[in-house]
């Protein structure tokens, strides 16, 4: 899974991960020419969708 849902304690199992040596990153949006790709379903949206209207997927800020 690409995502999690956001939520209070995410900061604190991504220390947890990185204490331990795995890789944490934020996922953002993918670019497909014009056009912003989800990252979880590959849906296409304008450069102005703030979400996913395929699954519901938003950036981690």
């Amino acid at each position: 899974m690409a995502t999690s849902p956001s939520g209070a304690g995410d900061d604190v199992i991504d220390q947890y991960l990185a204490d331990r040596g795995h890789a944490v990153e934020q996922v953002g949006w993918e670019q497909d020419y014009n056009k912003k790709q989800c990252p979880d379903c590959g849906g296409l949206h304008d450069t102005s969708a703030r979400s996913c209207t395929v699954c519901g997927w938003e950036p981690t800020v």
